[in-house]
């Protein structure tokens, strides 16, 4: 993974979970050929370990293959929420969490 290549590592994204593409508006350039061209995705892998989903992949230079970071994503159901994450250099770091069910009850007002 390459701090030179991107503006700031890891960061903050807030809820937004990528489980594919890239997040170039924090990207510089390759520090290895000096080209700002496209990002491509390489060694994406799937796992599925104990019901949690986990994706993985690299964001390379398209011109030298250059790997400018590592990409991770998870998805998992806890209890009635889907969780995400994302852990990314380039990408950022989040976590989002969704109610299954149609009236997410964190969001109901109080009664009392």
């Amino acid at each position: 993974m390459c701090n030179g290549c991107v503006q700031k590592e890891y960061p903050d994204r807030g809820n937004t979970c990528l489980e594919n593409g890239s997040y170039l508006m924090n990207y510089l350039g390759c520090v290895n050929c000096h080209q700002r061209d496209f990002v491509l995705i390489s060694n994406k892998a799937m796992e599925d370990e104990d019901g949690e989903e986990i994706v993985t992949y690299d964001h390379v230079c398209k011109n030298c293959d250059h790997v400018i970071a590592r990409h991770e994503y998870t998805f998992s159901v806890v209890d009635e929420y889907q969780e995400y994450t994302m852990l990314c250099m380039l990408c950022g770091k989040a976590e989002d969490s969704i109610s299954v069910l149609p009236d997410d009850p964190r969001q109901s007002a109080p009664l009392f």
